[in-house]
């Protein structure tokens, strides 16, 4: 069994709202980032790469559970 730290944890909250954000972006054309960032784009840029970060480590963790099976 593979343990799934606090930071895993918040890389799929990150993921979580990000994929939220871009449902929102598709059907309402609503970028829910934007309104949290106060429309400053600075900030707007963080919250994104912080949602990339957050992937990333998602598909560490792939990897570190060994969840990706080799079909041989």
């Amino acid at each position: 069994m593979c343990k799934i730290g606090i930071l895993d944890k918040l890389s799929f909250l990150l993921v979580l709202i990000g994929s939220l954000n871009w449902g929102t972006i598709g059907l309402f054309n609503l970028n829910i980032a934007k309104l949290i960032s106060m429309n400053i784009p600075i900030i707007e840029r963080f919250i994104y790469i912080a949602v990339f970060l957050g992937a990333l480590d998602l598909v560490s963790l792939l990897f570190r559970c060994n969840l990706i099976m080799d079909e041989n």
